[in-house]
């Protein structure tokens, strides 16, 4: 099938279902993945299609990944990069759905209208699904309600200076109005969590040092020092506190020191609804490792050492960090300042949209960890940060039909020539890497087949509806509920249930959880499926995973307590003001 046409169906014999890979038959309807079938090679699977069938071979089959981190630029910086191009790099990639951050594009998206202007830049011109980030800024406190209703995954919001004019950061009064917008809206507020930290007489002595012809720009460790892990520590005490007081979800992106982690793990114990990513530089690169005037090494923050990468590593292991991100930030070369080589001068950011996957890949698998990993972390966890997860990242009937078809163990080298990206200069230039992306489809088209793009852009802009309720990403912790519906009385317990009523699934030994499984509900098809179940705001139970520990209590029953046929509905107490 060539790059444009519309796929029926896909057979392969690794097909990445939940935690295992299988041989399955995935059927498309309208766009939409309409059942995975235990493959029945040959006529007899293909009469079970019902269509023609894509045969894909021992390719993993697995959901497109949702990058959820990227800054596409346009309008107004399309000399960076543009929808055009990164749509193609990201589709290169296997990547089937991007979320564009509201800078560096002017106007950036931080009114209803740079929205709107926006969306109408990218009309027409993205290969893959394109979802929006809104911007927190000084006194734009009045747009962020509108933006939430016209369809905004989120906020992002800078603790320091970030770099352009157009997007000023925020001071702490900033931050306590836009929570108190945002309280009860389900939205995110996502952080660029670095901020200047006053410095110690030493410090500022050791900064004159710096400052001095001493401290050589074009040395890789001049930079660094100018960033500490302070910086980022101080920060994210900063957004556990507010994210503890307001409890809106918070996220913090990119983070690349592993000092904050303690501190990350004490409020999500305590009951903040945060979550954290970390990026594929920050797993992939190391500062021992970045010649001098390497300024394509150049992001803020900064990549730190190996005994930090490696603990990121392992936080990302223990579920710590949430997900994994490209935060794609290119730029022209000449802003890159690579005939002088000097690090302080340079623009931060790396391009790494196209290779996110297979960079990843590259260093996870020798890590211990699995492809079922690389699902939760690159496509699921990304899909809910963006509340996109009820139609992405996930190879379930009635999500899109958005797969990657990919070779885990080929190996290919980054050149200029399989570079997508409009700018190429990369620091993984040059690097061998493992997983080649053969074909990307979005919703049941093929929009990237082996260095060829469908004719015409395939994507569609995605506008996520207001109000969908947001809960903790991790099964264990403590939940806040963003909205106020239904018959949740305060002071009843927090015992809820979060399921579609619209999904089918098939009762199968594999998702019977009782201890004998014989029931004559085997092989029915129920409609209904429950998502995740928490008792006194506590997660016990979430797509297919429990707590580690039972959170349930004994309940006896007074004998005192009168026994009434009508429950007495207890009125609404006063709002929370915050």
């Amino acid at each position: 099938m060539e790059p444009g046409s519309t796929v029926s169906a896909v057979r392969s014999r690794r097909v990445l279902c939940g935690t295992e890979i299988r041989p399955a038959l995935i059927v498309i309807k309208e766009g939409k993945i309409h059942k995975v079938l235990p493959d029945s090679s040959g006529s007899a699977g293909d009469a079970a299609a019902g269509c023609e069938v894509l045969d894909v071979g021992d390719s993993l089959v697995m959901p497109g990944i949702v990058d959820c981190h990227v800054h596409v630029n346009e309008p107004g910086r399309t000399t960076w990069e543009g929808f055009w191009t990164a749509t193609r790099a990201a589709a290169a990639g296997g990547v089937t759905t991007i979320v564009d951050m509201p800078l560096n594009s002017i106007p950036p998206t931080t009114t209803l209208d740079n929205l709107h202007e926006k969306m109408a830049a990218a009309s027409g011109k993205c290969f893959v699904d394109t979802a929006f980030w809104g911007g927190v800024v000084p006194g734009n406190q009045l747009e962020l309600l509108p933006m939430i209703q016209a369809g905004v995954a989120g906020f992002k919001c800078f603790l320091i200076h970030s770099g352009v004019e157009e997007f000023p950061h925020v001071t702490d009064g900033d931050l306590h109005t836009a929570m108190n917008q945002l309280q009860g809206t389900g939205s995110v507020l996502l952080f660029h969590a670095e901020r200047d930290v006053p410095l110690s007489s030493e410090e500022a002595e050791r900064d004159v040092l710096l400052s001095s012809e001493e401290a050589d720009p074009k040395e890789y460790s001049t930079f660094l020092k100018s960033r500490p892990d302070v910086m980022e520590l101080e920060a994210i005490r900063t957004v556990t506190e507010l994210c503890l007081q307001y409890q809106v979800h918070c996220h913090i992106v990119h983070l690349s020191s592993a000092q904050p982690l303690a501190l990350i793990q004490a409020a999500k114990r305590a009951g903040a609804p945060l979550t954290v990513e970390t990026t594929h530089h920050y797993l992939s690169l190391s500062a021992e490792h970045i010649p001098a005037g390497a300024t394509q090494f150049k992001c803020c923050p900064p990549i730190r050492g190996l005994s930090n990468q490696e603990q990121l590593w392992s936080a990302l292991k223990a579920g710590q960090i949430d997900m994994v991100v490209s935060d794609h930030s290119p730029c022209t070369p000449d802003l890159k300042r690579l005939d002088s080589g000097d690090f302080t001068q340079a623009w931060g950011g790396i391009s790494s949209l196209q290779f996110g996957l297979s960079l990843f890949w590259t260093s996870a698998s020798k890590k211990g960890f699995t492809l079922p990993d690389v699902v939760r972390l690159l496509c699921q966890r990304t899909a809910q940060l963006c509340r996109l997860d009820n139609q992405k990242g996930s190879l379930v009937p009635g999500h899109d039909a958005d797969l990657v078809i990919w070779d885990p163990e080929k190996e290919f080298e980054v050149k200029d020539a399989n570079i997508h990206h409009k700018n190429k200069l990369t620091p993984y230039l040059g690097l061998t890497l493992q997983g080649e992306v053969c074909v990307t489809i979005v919703r049941g088209r093929v929009v990237y087949k082996q260095g060829s793009f469908s004719p015409t852009p395939l994507g569609k802009h995605l506008l996520i509806p207001q109000g969908k309720t947001q809960v903790s990403l991790a099964p264990h912790n403590s939940v806040a509920l963003t909205t106020r519906r239904g018959a949740l009385f305060p002071v009843h317990d927090a015992d809820l249930v979060i399921w579609d009523p619209e999904k089918e699934f098939e009762v199968k030994d594999a998702n019977i959880h009782h201890k004998n499984k014989l029931t004559p509900y085997l092989g029915l098809t129920l409609q209904g499926e429950v998502c995740v179940t928490i008792v006194r705001g506590r997660v016990v139970y979430k797509q297919g995973s429990f707590s580690p520990t039972p959170l349930g209590k004994h309940l006896l029953i007074p004998r005192e307590e009168p026994r009434c046929p009508v429950m007495e509905r207890r009125p609404w107490g006063p709002r929370n003001s915050r």
